[in-house]
């Protein structure tokens, strides 16, 4: 199903909007990762067992997860400034209660909803390539995911550095806040963008599997994102406990640990520009051939200890943030009329691997330590690594 294009408000992509963009993706998606270091103290306080702690984490990505299946789509349909305020307030609404309940399940369910509601992020960035001339818009992609990679990273330290002084309800209680601050932006500062379609919603969710089938690209950029994505969360999730069991962190250190790695951010501006250049193939080689090998130092000289776990934040972070924007550059060139659908079906890929990487994480770690935590997150970008390369030699 191919649709006419989209009306748009004139808009030039400034700094200052981009700045906009990569700022409310920051603050928006960091309510998907309050929980991650802090997640022992959740389990704790409610009364969840401590395997079923990481269901806080992999729930909230499986909502993400149907979000941009049943909600981002609707990119391509619905008016996109109303849309990203209807979310981010049913998100402020999900935060609020979670802030509040004592009960398990209901903390759960909430923690499922947040997942749902966050994916106006997702809508954010097909709209950043939307206002994006051709010629930049790798460029503008990068730094808006840059943005978002930067909220990821430098919700845990916030969570955690917030956690030890406030206790972990106070880490949701502030992200309401954020949230419903990110709700007013949209509502006075945020241009329309209205979608000149002719189908209806179950049409539009019936291109999808047809997008999917059409487009060898977007099959293969989504499997290869979400194997690193995979790892990406395994690890930012098996990481806290390691600092905190084996090396005795607190929370606030824990904090500074996933500060310093919030420096592999800098790697979307840089994607983006090398896509721009032409230079996907070899970048995309060297993301994935680095994520299997950044774990080693750890693994095979257990002396570095925490200074080790730094450097493999730090790289794995990186290669993961490059390999998301090359994705995003090569699927949004493939059907302008389409990118709300495209980006929902690859970042749909994307946040399943990263709820099999945190589903996989505290059971892992529970086994086999740290040891099983590298096998696991090595072997990710490892298939990823095998598939590109058997795609180049065909």
């Amino acid at each position: 199903m191919q649709a006419p294009a989209a009306s748009t408000v004139a808009l030039r992509m400034t700094p200052a909007m981009v700045t906009l963009f990569a700022f409310c993706c920051g603050a928006i998606v960091a309510n998907l990762y309050y929980a991650q270091p802090v997640i022992d103290l959740i389990a704790h306080d409610i009364g969840l067992s401590s395997r079923a702690a990481s269901l806080t984490v992999s729930l909230t990505q499986v909502g993400y997860a149907l979000g941009l299946f049943f909600i981002v789509p609707l990119a391509d349909l619905v008016e996109n400034r109303r849309l990203l305020i209807v979310t981010t307030l049913l998100s402020a609404v999900a935060l609020a209660v979670a802030t509040l309940v004592r009960d398990p399940g209901v903390f759960l369910a909430m923690s499922l909803v947040v997942g749902v509601t966050s994916v106006s992020v997702q809508i954010l960035v097909p709209m950043a390539a939307h206002f994006a001339p051709d010629t930049s818009r790798g460029r503008v992609v990068g730094n808006v995911m840059g943005g978002l990679l930067l909220g990821i990273l430098l919700s845990r330290p916030f969570s955690s550095l917030v956690a030890d002084h406030l206790g972990w309800r106070a880490v949701f209680g502030i992200g309401t806040l954020f949230t419903l601050a990110i709700a007013a932006v949209f509502a006075r500062l945020m241009p329309e963008r209205r979608p000149d379609h002719r189908a209806s919603y179950r049409q539009l969710l019936r291109s999808l599997g047809a997008l999917v089938v059409r487009l060898p690209s977007l099959r293969r950029r989504s499997f290869y994102q979400g194997c690193m994505f995979a790892s990406f969360s395994l690890f930012w999730t098996a990481a806290p406990l390691e600092l905190a069991r084996h090396y005795g962190f607190g929370q606030s250190r824990i904090a500074v640990f996933a500060l310093i790695g919030a420096l592999g951010a800098i790697a979307a501006p840089l994607a983006g520009r090398l896509a721009d250049a032409g230079y996907t193939r070899i970048a995309t080689l060297c993301a994935t051939a680095l994520a299997v090998v950044c774990y080693w130092p750890v693994a095979l000289v257990p002396s570095l200890g925490p200074a080790g776990l730094v450097a493999t934040g730090v790289l794995l972070d990186f290669c993961v943030q490059m390999n998301m924007v090359l994705g995003q550059r090569e699927i949004y060139a493939l059907d302008a009329a389409s990118r709300g659908r495209l980006n929902a079906l690859y970042v749909t890929s994307v946040f399943v691997g990263g709820a099999i990487g945190s589903l996989l994480a505290s059971p892992l770690y529970a086994h086999g330590g740290w040891t099983w935590v590298v096998v696991a997150g090595s072997a990710f970008p490892a298939i990823a690594l095998v598939r590109f390369v058997a795609g180049g030699l065909r």
